[in-house]
């Protein structure tokens, strides 16, 4: 905590510095000085009087990604059961909070995106529901230069695109499952050596 407070004290004082030079033009030196010391030491005094500022153990772990934090409350057997598979890590509501949050810190979330999508997809019993929801997933990941493209084969998009006219439950399946595979073989085992895993292990409560 001395270490953040040192960080935020030095950020607060340089900035105040570039204040005070360009203000100083125009104004007497002393009520500068004097000017400069009062806000320092109002941020100082902010800063520490922050709730944020303490640690308490009881807290729900926070794992810092610059802004904002990823706040959850697992217990330590469930956490451990992540490592186990992707499956146990997506199919628990925070594992699959905390996996699309490091991908997302590695600019890689479309992968998870498209397969939240398509699990959504499959929920749909509306034919005309399931014809909107299939354009709108084609128009943000299959089609090409789209929003979040992904990354497949040109056969499982020319099929894909091929059946937009008349969806069904299955338009999806091979290649939601193609995604599940790279992501399974990539980017799961980056997540467990990642800080956000290892701060959510270390500070998961025992049952």
């Amino acid at each position: 905590m001395q270490s953040s407070l040192i960080l935020v004290v030095q950020s607060n004082h340089s900035a105040s510095i570039r204040e005070y030079h360009r203000k100083q033009d125009g104004m007497p030196a002393n009520r500068n000085k004097q000017s400069f010391i009062k806000g320092l030491k109002s941020r100082c005094s902010q800063f520490l009087q922050h709730p944020n500022a303490t640690t308490d153990s009881t807290q729900l772990v926070k794992a810092k990604l610059g802004r904002p934090k990823l706040i959850l409350n697992p217990s330590h057997e469930e956490v451990l059961k992540w490592a186990e598979s992707l499956d146990n890590l997506m199919g628990h509501k925070y594992g699959l909070i905390a996996f699309k949050t490091f991908l997302k810190s590695e600019y890689n979330d479309e992968n998870i995106e498209f397969w939240l999508a398509c699990e959504d997809y499959k929920k749909l019993k509306s034919p005309a529901k399931q014809a909107s929801k299939a354009k709108k997933i084609c128009s943000d990941f299959i089609e090409p230069m789209s929003p979040k493209e992904i990354n497949l084969d040109y056969y499982t998009k020319e099929t894909i695109t091929k059946n937009l006219q008349h969806p069904t439950c299955s338009s999806f399946e091979d290649a939601q499952k193609k995604i599940y595979a790279l992501m399974e073989n990539n980017c799961y085992a980056r997540f467990l050596q990642s800080d956000i895993y290892k701060n959510i292990l270390n500070n998961s409560h025992q049952t």
